[in-house]
């Protein structure tokens, strides 16, 4: 959900508005504010709404996961797919990777830790304490699990992740939330709201259940940031959703013998734009581009530099 801004002759109209599809056709809801409104009334307006266009979500019983793609469009990411070059990485270059995913992944959702920081964590066997460099060992645990199992995408494995990211740090690590969620931006204004708690484990068993009958049928790459960005738009936990979900995407990746791809920090705002061109049109198209380009960087970073023949 989002704040839009109407003039009007010498007025200012506030609406909240959220954007949805039905029967693949874009709709809008709005649900008028108010006029040249404080951010102190706006903020109480908004809340008030929110729940109002929540519940009228709710009834409207239209699928979140109604994805699909139609052959051209299948060609076309097939196409961006082969941009990726497969190739088998040493332990050296995962090593490499790890520290650097571990940086970015954590950066993008806050942490302070440089990138230095995060290779003398990881280096050393040393007791922390630290909020940050607990999560970061956290996330580097997760990481070499998914390189390693040779488990299914399932609800278990999710909630797994979870707990192995932040079990030192959240109470309620490896738990699907029971509280409502939303996401905003640095201006305050709701971008996203996570599926409502009673209808978590429905959404989330239909992603399990599209994923094993659509593993066969699509490239990795595309099964991937389906899966990925599928993920974000559930935000099923009440806090590191993000982290799980590029945990997700390696997951698939490397369950296919792709090689991984690492989202960097300084590339965050166009992240959170594909993501949302994917969460208000079913637009897939810009996530693969940017997940493609984020791949060629770390190889010309160096982040892959060791490949095994």
């Amino acid at each position: 959900m989002f704040i839009e801004k109407k003039r009007v002759g010498k007025n200012i109209k506030f609406y909240l508005a959220h954007s949805y599809r039905e029967n693949g056709i874009p709709r809008k809801i709005r649900k008028y504010l108010g006029a040249n409104l404080s951010k102190k009334e706006l903020e109480q307006k908004q809340k008030l709404a929110f729940k109002i266009v929540c519940k009228f979500i709710s009834e409207l019983n239209t699928d979140i996961f109604n994805f699909s793609l139609t052959p051209s469009q299948m060609s076309s990411l097939n196409k961006l797919d082969k941009e990726i070059k497969i190739v088998k990485l040493s332990k050296e270059s995962l090593a490499t990777f790890t520290k650097e995913f571990v940086y970015n992944t954590n950066a993008i959702e806050g942490s302070k830790l440089l990138m230095q920081d995060v290779k003398e964590v990881l280096d050393s066997n040393k007791k922390i304490h630290d909020f940050d460099e607990l999560e970061a060992k956290g996330v580097a645990r997760a990481m070499k699990y998914i390189q390693g199992t040779n488990e299914e995408l399932s609800l278990e494995l999710i909630k797994k992740l979870h707990f192995l990211c932040f079990n030192k740090t959240k109470a309620f690590a490896g738990k699907f939330r029971d509280v409502e969620v939303v996401v905003k931006n640095s201006l305050g204004e709701i971008v996203h709201q996570g599926i409502l708690v009673k209808d978590l484990n429905f959404y989330l068993n239909d992603l399990i259940s599209w994923y094993i009958k659509n593993k066969s049928k699509l490239k990795p790459l595309i099964l991937a940031g389906i899966v990925h960005n599928q993920f974000e738009l559930i935000h099923p936990f009440q806090d590191g959703n993000g982290r799980v979900g590029r945990l997700l995407l390696n997951f698939i990746l490397f369950k296919n013998k792709y090689p991984p791809i690492n989202i960097y920090t300084e590339d965050r705002q166009k992240y959170y734009s594909v993501l949302q061109e994917y969460q208000l049109y079913q637009n897939l198209k810009p996530t693969i581009e940017f997940l493609v380009g984020q791949y060629n960087k770390n190889l010309k970073k160096g982040g892959l530099h060791k490949i095994e023949k």
